[in-house]
């Protein structure tokens, strides 16, 4: 065992005094050390129950023989960030949570690792420390949470989000907007459509590094706990037979959970997350890639905001294994890729049969016959950009429209607001890009607003920065080269034409070359004065269409 080296021997006592002083005993000391990385916290409602997943597991792997310590890992929570200085906090967290988790296990010699996240950047900042530090780890959430219900439908976090577009276009009073403020979001765990968290936890299923249910188990349910004492119990399976995270998150289980992410039609995010996880295993996933596979897998759900169905439906009706029984069918995966099952991913779905094909829609009758995410190139983005095409309208797959410009979030959304956005439009926010951000925010609410407004089947946005998973509608995202980075979108102005063509991948700005050489010849980019973390982010990161990576 790892431990062994800070535990063994006479020259170890000093090691042995301090454990002492931590109560534990000679028999603890003597078993495998599994530090459990608690995301636990008072501020994001996905953690707030994380401390009672971090006892489960602590007495799961106590039952299996490990002695289990915690240690913490910090979150964002990505609502409460939106829409302010706070979001541009959000994504850089990622790599905090990899290098802090990475500098507590190596410091401290643990010999296994149980990872307990729930929202946005902790599961793939913990992928990517897991990959890191390869000894043996296991992964269990804490859940989503369950649906709203107002006037007699289910709701979600975009729900709310949209109700404040709707309020600004007169559509609703601020006695219903207050009703959606109340009834949205009625439970603890990660929001409850397929965003960013849910989006990642179920890939962590698909990539092999979580147990079955992972990903859709509501956090208010028992078998949660349930599953968080498996996690610890399972970990334990693994020291012994050695089985690591670089063993699990091979080039096969990437593809397959890229394959996953296409049939469920995921959070546009997972297009960052996916291949900096692959960069700390030593394998690259590019864009390219990305639209391979989803030429050739169908989208087989429309979970919010895409459609009317949520978490906790997509858990009954068999949750990701269902999903992935599915894409079976057509040998879309590689079933020999090992698991913290112990099991390969064949073994793990054999008899997890579809429950609902309302929900998970058969492989004979998908929502289409290609993914949920496009990546779009052309000379707007050169070195691609993403977009959620199961959560564009079937009208604005193809759109062609005037460029309003906007140098930032904050001014778009006034405009929106001031109803200056006119059908046809298509907004463009750049310099909220990795760099020109920095830290590449999310732009829910001018998204929401566009869509709140009445504006979704006419109105396009574009941007160097992200969306959240609660986004829908034609919005590309992840332009990459970025503003700050020289990148063309840049240089756009107020009425040029941009053709968006989502079944082609296509983003042109329609100018001719001749002026666009000329404005390229005199653009210098905006710079902004940074301080602190976000400066050496700034410096340091790569485009979205790489990762968000720091190099």
């Amino acid at each position: 065992m790892k431990s062994d080296a800070l535990k063994n021997g006479m020259q170890n006592a000093p090691h042995r005094a301090l454990y002492h002083a931590l109560g534990l005993t000679e028999e603890e000391v003597s078993r495998p050390l599994v530090g459990i990385v608690s995301s636990y916290n008072e501020i994001v409602p996905g953690h707030m129950n994380l401390d009672k997943i971090v006892d489960a597991v602590k007495l799961g792997v106590a039952m299996a023989g490990g002695t289990p310590i915690v240690f913490p890992a910090i979150a964002v929570c990505d609502g409460i960030a939106m829409g302010h200085t706070g979001m541009k906090y959000s994504l850089v967290t990622r790599d905090l949570i990899a290098d802090s988790t990475e500098a507590m296990a190596m410091a401290h010699g643990f010999d296994a690792l149980v990872m307990v996240p729930n929202c946005d950047k902790n599961v793939p900042g913990l992928l990517m420390a897991a990959a890191r530090l390869n000894i043996p780890t296991v992964f269990v959430s804490g859940g989503p949470m369950l649906a709203g219900h107002v006037d007699g439908h289910k709701t979600s976090f975009s729900s709310i989000s949209e109700a404040v577009g709707e309020y600004n276009a007169g559509k609703i009073d601020e006695c219903k907007l207050h009703e959606y403020e109340c009834k949205t979001c009625p439970t603890c765990g990660s929001c409850s459509g397929m965003y960013t968290a849910n989006s990642m936890n179920c890939l962590t299923e698909a990539l092999g590094m979580g147990l079955k249910g992972n990903g859709t188990i509501p956090a208010v349910y028992s078998a949660r706990i349930e599953l968080a004492k498996h996690a610890g119990m399972a970990v334990m399976e693994l020291v012994r037979k050695n089985i690591r995270p670089r063993d699990i998150m091979t080039q096969d289980a990437l593809m397959n959970a890229l394959t996953v992410d296409m049939a469920l039609g995921c959070s546009t995010n997972s297009m960052l997350h996916l291949p900096a996880i692959a960069h700390e295993c030593g394998i690259e996933i590019n864009l390219d890639i990305a639209n391979q596979i989803s030429e050739k897998t169908p989208n087989l759900c429309h979970l919010a905001p895409a459609g009317r169905t949520y978490m906790e439906e997509l858990d009954e009706a068999g949750g990701v294994y269902a999903v992935m029984h599915e894409l079976n069918k057509k040998g879309l995966l590689h079933t020999d890729c090992m698991t913290v099952t112990g099991k390969t991913v064949g073994e793990n779905i054999q008899g997890c049969v579809n429950l609902n094909p309302d929900v998970i829609r058969p492989i004979e009758n998908p929502y289409s016959e290609t993914g949920g995410i496009a990546v779009l190139r052309g000379n707007l983005a050169p070195e691609g950009s993403v977009v959620k095409r199961s959560a564009v309208l079937p009208e604005m797959l193809v759109h062609e429209g005037p460029a309003r410009v906007f140098e930032c979030e904050e001014d778009a959304q006034a405009a929106i607001n001031a109803g200056e956005i006119k059908p046809g439009n298509v907004v463009v926010i750049r310099y909220e890009g990795p760099k020109g951000g920095p830290g590449m925010r999310e732009m829910l609410n001018p998204t929401s607003a566009i869509m709140g407004m009445g504006l979704g089947n006419s109105v396009a946005l574009i941007t160097d920065g992200r969306f959240s998973g609660a986004t829908r509608g034609a919005c590309v995202g992840h332009i990459t080269p970025e503003a700050a980075s020289g990148g063309l979108i840049g240089v756009v102005e107020d009425g040029d034409i941009i053709r968006i063509d989502i079944p082609g991948n296509k983003i042109e700005l329609k100018v001719d070359d001749a002026i666009l050489a000329e404005r390229m010849k005199n653009f210098v980019p905006k710079k902004k004065e940074l301080s602190g973390y976000l400066k050496r982010y700034a410096a340091l990161v790569s485009g979205g269409a790489y990762g968000a990576i720091l190099n």
